[in-house]
């Protein structure tokens, strides 16, 4: 490659590194403003003002301001690392208490990174279908996940009086933004201590511990 291709590649690097900044920056900017001042009260100039860019270039990057749900997302990474996930499932050897455990981890790590996002999605989308249409798509996505492992397991291994559906429901109702803030906010615990805690309730109230299987005792 001759002198002028090299610069051309270079400045070309440069400029998709400075569009990848200049999302991260408004996307931040999003998210303080809205945690901080709420869905309705903040405007694309407001997010514009705060990441020091011009409204055009927010427009340019996230479109209007139901766009910016995906900054929101962005920011928090709500997607969370399904590629982690899966490889922590795996490493559990089909053990459903290290299963548990993993996912619990997962949920952990997702609530203490994001947690104030989640709850304004929640918050916000009882007013705005765009911002209730992100929180209802990411909990279906955990569903599912919750869904295919319990599915997997071999007969005997939930307790007697749970399908796999109420499985599912018991684990939400565990392991959920609501109780991951109140047990560290209002009750001081620190978040490996939830974790812990979330990994042995769940084991506890959904794994059938007369059963011959991996997890049982």
């Amino acid at each position: 490659m001759g002198a002028e291709g090299e610069r051309r590649t270079y400045d070309s690097l440069r400029r998709t590194a400075q569009a990848l900044r200049t999302r991260a920056e408004i996307a931040d900017a999003a998210r303080r403003l809205f945690v901080s001042r709420g869905w309705a009260a903040t405007t694309v100039r407001d997010v514009a003002r705060e990441a020091g860019v011009s409204a055009p270039t927010v427009y340019a990057v996230y479109g209007n301001k139901n766009g910016l749900t995906q900054a929101l997302a962005d920011s928090a990474d709500l997607s969370g690392d399904p590629a982690c996930q899966l490889a922590e499932l795996e490493a559990a050897g089909g053990d459903p208490e290290r299963q548990l455990a993993a996912m619990a981890g997962f949920d952990r790590r997702l609530y203490e990174r994001a947690g104030d996002v989640i709850m304004l999605l929640r918050e916000a989308g009882r007013a705005e279908p765009e911002l209730a249409a992100v929180y209802r798509d990411g909990r279906r996505k955990a569903d599912r996940t919750r869904l295919a492992v319990f599915s997997a397991w071999p007969a005997g291994v939930l307790r007697e009086d749970l399908d796999v559906a109420t499985a599912v429901d018991v684990y939400a109702g565990l392991c959920n933004v609501d109780v991951y803030r109140t047990l560290t906010d209002e009750r001081g615990w620190p978040p490996d201590r939830v974790e812990r805690w979330w990994a042995e309730a769940l084991a506890r109230e959904l794994l059938h511990r007369g059963a011959d299987h991996p997890g049982a005792r």
